[in-house]
């Protein structure tokens, strides 16, 4: 014998609209976050102006920055002039495809520089990126 429930009997059913809801909290979430964990590795220095520079995303590469005084900076991190070769021969190791960003002071001497290109292209880099400050606009060219 059977006996019937006095609640009746329905279909599950999931409901999407709060799905969605939550789809989107997670990926703000997510966003913020990994725009909160981008790594400056270049220390503060006197960029000269360019005219056709342009912001550049950056994921795997090296910043070696040079100041007026000619000392040289790997990511922050002050290294020996002879230290930065063997440094760049480990990057080229593991990393051969990796960019390699050089700054330079605005008041750094240009010697300076080019022993500095001399060792990251000893170390197998042929790719080399420069970086300068964005030109500022004049106000009449905004308007």
């Amino acid at each position: 014998m059977r006996v019937s429930s006095p609640i009746p009997h329905h279909k599950a059913r999931i409901e999407i609209i709060p799905l969605i809801d939550i789809m989107f909290f997670l990926l703000a979430s997510f966003m913020m976050v990994s725009l909160s964990q981008v790594h400056v590795k270049g220390i503060k220095l006197n960029l000269p102006t360019g005219l056709m520079g342009q912001t550049q995303s950056r994921r795997e590469y090296v910043a070696l920055s040079v100041d007026k005084a000619g000392d040289i900076y790997y990511d922050k991190e002050k290294v020996d002039p002879n230290d930065v070769y063997r440094r760049l021969l480990n990057v080229h190791r593991i990393s051969p495809n990796a960019k390699i960003f050089i700054r330079g002071d605005r008041d750094a001497y240009h010697g300076d520089i080019l022993r500095l290109i001399e060792q990251v292209r000893a170390a197998g880099f042929y790719k080399i990126a420069f970086e300068v400050k964005s030109p500022s606009l004049p106000t009449e060219a905004v308007r």
